[in-house]
């Protein structure tokens, strides 16, 4: 991702970053996200099933790692042909969902057999993916950039980093509205 910029002396700590971020941005995330995944388990009494459910769970996290690092060489050709910035976010953007449909296709292969013991855990599948989501949105924009705008100064995090992408969104649709 940090190396939309190429690989050019003022731009090797935005690729160092994105090495950096993108772990931290998956791991940042999950371990937010089980608290509310646990508490809710544990609501529904399927506390006892914990351990094979969040097997799954971290099983689906690794699956999505391995396809996002089997994409890299994608993005670097893509990089490579001379896309522009906007393309590069895109293009990333469609990276992280192929790969997260990937990991959805494994969690829900490992969670199969819990859903077959009791159907309360296809609810608790659906929380955990919008739980997920919601922070992960959060997090992603916390941590951005991720790619690195090549006109810009490289920084780990923008000076605004500590807003709200729910806000940020809102305030955009509201002007497009308008």
């Amino acid at each position: 991702m940090g190396t939309y910029g190429g690989i050019q002396p003022a731009h090797w700590r935005q690729m160092f970053y994105s090495a950096v971020k993108v772990p931290l941005l998956l791991s940042v995330t999950f371990c937010l996200s089980l608290p509310s995944f646990y508490v809710l388990n544990s609501l529904l009494g399927l506390r006892q099933d914990f351990d094979r459910a969040i097997s799954a769970v971290f099983g689906a996290q690794a699956v999505l790692t391995v396809i996002l690092a089997a994409l890299v060489p994608f993005c670097a050709f893509v990089y490579v042909c001379g896309c522009s910035y906007d393309d590069a976010i895109a293009f990333n953007g469609l990276m992280f969902s192929v790969a997260s449909i990937g990991g959805q296709f494994a969690l829900r292969r490992s969670f199969r057999p819990l859903v077959a013991q009791d159907r309360r855990h296809r609810w608790t599948l659906r929380a955990w993916l919008a739980i997920y989501v919601f922070v992960g949105i959060q997090m992603g924009w916390t941590l951005r950039p991720f790619i690195g705008n090549p006109y810009m100064p490289t920084r780990f995090l923008r000076t605004e980093a500590l807003s709200n992408a729910y806000v940020a969104v809102a305030k955009i649709l509201w002007k497009s509205v308008q």
